[in-house]
């Protein structure tokens, strides 16, 4: 079971932290990898810590889990957190992000999509799909911020 589903056996729906990772996973035309979730939405690929990871092992594990790809040379852009990362999902249930966001051009494997998975494409990051999700915009800054200047 995964660790935060064990915590919400105790608090309920209660607020929790949970600590999380996502990676840009840049091509060689400088277009980032985006993830379209089933209820349509788009995202980096990445997801909840369990007991005993690191932010690193959590960004590959969630990275392989979700798009078949394995990662190397992370490179930290972030952490964001604060009470811009409030949600409350459609069961109740709610939770402040602590989200480690990392960038890395060393990848190797072929997508393959998974359960998570509508579609996997990548983009510009200055043409990004008018339905990605607002936190990942904010994700996505500090490379736009890099690649521009």
């Amino acid at each position: 079971m995964e660790y935060y589903k064990s915590i919400r056996i105790f608090v309920g729906s209660k607020p929790l932290i949970l600590p999380g990772s996502v990676v840009i996973i840049v091509n060689n035309q400088k277009e980032i990898l985006l993830q379209q979730r089933p209820n349509g939405s788009w995202g980096l690929p990445g997801g909840l810590m369990d007991l005993g990871e690191s932010y690193e092992e959590v960004a590959c594990r969630e990275v392989f889990e979700e798009t078949g790809l394995i990662i190397q040379d992370l490179k930290l852009l972030g952490v964001f957190s604060g009470k811009d990362y409030y949600c409350k999902i459609e069961n109740g249930d709610e939770f402040y992000s602590v989200t480690a966001v990392f960038l890395t051009k060393s990848v190797s494997g072929d997508l393959r999509l998974n359960q998570e998975s509508k579609e996997l494409k990548y983009f510009s990051p200055l043409r990004l799909p008018e339905n990605i999700k607002h936190e990942y915009k904010g994700f996505i800054t500090p490379y736009i911020e890099e690649i521009v200047s």
